[in-house]
């Protein structure tokens, strides 16, 4: 273990100098932040982390802002007669009582649903806890971002590997060959890949080797790769089996000590066979020469790997798309190996990745419920996010009549969310807890504010199931909560979870629902709740941090292993606790019931005549796909000033030769159009851009009456996701399909 920092520290409250993780992005950057006068005067990469190493992006820089946000909401308020009120915690919550008690006499615990935003990831309370809201209100369905980020990748290593959360992330520190696809690091820094100064990494791997982008768009990272290939949204998995084909065909796979435990792989060769670069290549847009180099590269690469993210989950075929990297990556000879594709052993094991009863061990039994209106069956637990408009417009026996969201803004993130916020008014009862009056919060009737990031403590829980080294570090808060008698962000969401069960939510035993949350946590592990709990003198988020670090693989196992792993020992290592590089796991990681891999599940290749069919589908003239930029964080930092500086960032990209022969010049307002509504955005012509193709940023849409988002509101952008249909999706596994939407763009009339 690393020895603790020889320098002198500020405690919670006090001037002086904290450290402190960023919690906004799987960088997980370590800061040094310098406090006077009882505010933030300077933030620096703290250089003596042992993860980040004194890396900083302009997001970390921005967090003194985000706290001192005048904006932001911190007493509960409610709404009377149209207007807010600033109230006490009591009558909040008595309120809360007042709202959701009638609907659940009248109508039932399933008329209320929850939506759970992106922030719980990184959220030190609200991630530990969210599970005590979903798991023990009784509300039989909830929503989340889910569904359009990332459950193709869920689904795939459910039916892989047994896990839902057990996700290979690529060993970027120690590959000579990367091949990035739907991927843009420059700006999200990772997703679903937990490094440290990404794209400073990715220069290493160019000086001994070499970088590949399969993009749409030639991203920022693109620009910094060896090669960009442009390929046709919604093509990636075709591509991918011409690779697996080409892997076959040329007798370059791989298998080494992994081929004991893989099923499929003859299955995977007789499929594949169908699937020839020549078959896919005019669709895709990609040769079908480079398409045989490619695979002929990565097979004959010591240490590479393939890496897809968010392009390749919200699409068409996200599911198809997600299991073809593992498969590439297994067939190559480039997983659960150094410099391959390899599964993190996080030194505390996360809440959020418990298996879900029913479908334990890789079971594809999904549909165990649908939705009422649309009939959308259930994947993992969860359905369409873009159900829940329908489920609040459409009257009868089952009718959404409550919504509690965390942390989320579903107006802004979810497909057709101009829609849900046409809906929301409709509702009964709307509880939010959040720390702004935003696109969604905005039609609630009572919102219960958290703390800031830097008034909670710190130790980022999923975000570390992805990581390249198995780190710990835990940060104090900088500063104490401006009303000490508030309660923390869990025990809203404690007393949220009894008055859904029936207890007026002023009258909620906390303690009581708590001990119950962490004995199942301990009943998990296989430890008796009743005697870990005589450990403890309080609950709450760091009991559960105590419990998960203890029991996790470098912990002291509650006196098994003296020397382990606690929360109390973690806290003497201010910089934290890097306990290494990943490590082969198969098969001890795999929970599939006989310990093998699933390289070819049937649920996934019954998908693929819908792939088959795309490739004689005729090509559309325009498609559009999403992007990010480093300065956004989905919609949470537009009201950052220090942020939003610039150039307008919410634009219209299209290439030159779409925008000549539409007769469209750089800063026209443009009218985009698809099946699901119209925007108007200004328009930026670029070469940077496959032709045939336009993006948009999404986040953007601010400037509705009733928010309160001084900075955002004075310079709103569109709302992208008008234009996403509700039920253009990833079919196997509900995702939505954010990319490749048929839109037409033509200049727009004053």
């Amino acid at each position: 273990m690393r020895t603790a920092t020889p320098r002198t520290l500020a405690a919670t409250g006090q001037d002086g100098t904290h450290l402190y993780t960023c919690p906004l992005c799987e960088a997980m950057c370590g800061l040094e932040i310098q406090v006077s006068g009882g505010r933030v005067d300077g933030i620096r990469g703290n250089r003596d982390d042992v993860w980040s190493r004194g890396h900083l992006c302009p997001k970390g820089a921005a967090l003194g802002a985000l706290h001192e946000d005048p904006d932001r909401i911190r007493q509960p308020m409610i709404k009377v007669d149209g207007q807010w009120q600033e109230v006490s915690w009591r009558r909040a919550f008595e309120r809360c009582t007042e709202l959701l008690a009638p609907v659940i006499a009248a109508h039932g615990i399933g008329a209320v649903t929850c939506y759970t935003g992106n922030p719980l990831a990184h959220s030190f309370s609200l991630g530990r806890y969210t599970g005590v809201l979903l798991g023990m209100s009784g509300i039989p369905l909830s929503y989340s971002p889910g569904t359009v980020d990332q459950w193709p990748k869920n689904l795939s290593s459910h039916l892989m590997y047994g896990g839902w959360w057990t996700f290979p992330v690529p060993d970027i520190e120690r590959t000579d060959l990367l091949v990035v696809m739907g991927a843009n690091p420059a700006a999200s820094q990772g997703s679903l890949l937990a490094a440290p100064d990404v794209m400073g990494i990715i220069g290493q791997i160019r000086q001994r080797g070499k970088v590949v982008v399969i993009d749409p768009v030639r991203t920022a990272t693109a620009a910094k790769a060896d090669e960009w290939l442009a390929i046709t949204p919604g093509t990636d998995a075709a591509l991918l089996l011409a690779v697996v084909h080409t892997l076959f065909d040329e007798n370059l796979v791989t298998l080494g000590a992994l081929g004991e435990y893989l099923d499929g792989v003859d299955t995977m060769r007789t499929v594949a066979a169908q699937w020839a670069p020549e078959r896919v290549s005019e669709v895709c847009g990609i040769g079908a020469d480079r398409i045989r180099a490619l695979a002929r590269e990565l097979a004959g690469t010591t240490r590479a790997v393939v890496y897809g993210r968010i392009g390749l989950c919200n699409q068409e075929f996200g599911s198809l798309a997600s299991w073809l990297v593992d498969v590439v990556n297994i067939l190559s000879g480039h997983f659960d190996t150094p410099g391959g594709a390899m599964f993190p052993r996080p030194a505390a094991w996360s809440v959020t990745t418990q298996p879900i009863p029913g479908l334990e061990n890789g079971a594809a039994e999904f549909g165990r419920f649908a939705t009422r209106v649309r009939g959308a069956r259930e994947v993992l637990g969860q359905v369409p996010v873009s159900c829940l408009v329908e489920e609040i417009e459409t009257p009868g026996e089952g009718q959404i009549k409550a919504l509690i969201t965390v942390a989320g803004n579903p107006v802004l993130s979810s497909p057709g969310g101009h829609r849900l916020d046409a809906a929301l008014p409709q509702l009964a009862a709307m509880i939010s807890v959040d720390l702004w009056l935003n696109e969604t919060t905005r039609h609630a009737d009572v919102i219960l504010p958290g703390l800031s990031p830097l008034e909670q403590p710190h130790h980022d829980d999923l975000i570390l199931q992805f990581a390249v080294n198995s780190v710990a570090n835990y940060s104090p808060p900088v500063f104490a909560p401006e009303d000490p008698a508030r309660p923390e962000e869990w025990e809203i969401l404690v007393r949220l979870t009894g008055l859904c069960a029936g207890t007026p939510a002023e009258d909620v035993d906390v303690a009581a629902i708590d001990d119950g949350f962490f004995d199942y946590m301990c009943f998990t592990q296989g430890l008796d709740g009743a005697q870990i709990r005589a450990h403890y003198d309080r609950g709450g988020p760091e009991r559960i941090l105590d419990l998960t670090l203890r029991s996790g693989p470098f912990g002291d196992g509650y006196g098994e292993n003296p020397d382990g792993l606690t929360l109390d020992r973690l806290k003497e290592h201010p910089d934290g606790i890097n306990f290494g590089p990943m490590v082969p796991q198969v098969p001890q990681v795999l929970g599939t019931v006989d310990g093998r891999i699933r390289l070819a599940p049937q649920y996934l290749l019954d998908d693929l005549p819908r792939l088959a069919r795309r490739l004689h589908r005729p090509a559309d003239g325009l498609v559009l796909v999403s992007r990010r930029h480093l300065r956004s964080n989905n919609s949470w930092l537009h009201n950052v000033p220090a942020l939003m500086k610039g150039r307008d960032r919410c634009t219209l990209l299209m290439h030159t030769a779409d925008a000549q022969a539409r007769r469209l010049a750089d800063g026209d307002v443009v009218v985009v159009t698809s099946e699901a509504g119209s925007i108007e955005v200004p328009l930026e012509v670029t070469d940077a851009i496959k032709p045939g193709v336009v993006s948009m940023p999404h986040g953007w849409g601010h400037g509705k009456p009733g928010t309160r988002l001084a900075v955002a509101n004075g310079v709103p952008g569109v709302n992208t996701n008008t234009l996403s249909p509700p039920t253009f999706l990833d079919e196997p596994s509900g995702n939505g399909a954010l990319n490749g939407i048929p839109v037409t763009v033509s200049r727009a009339s004053w």
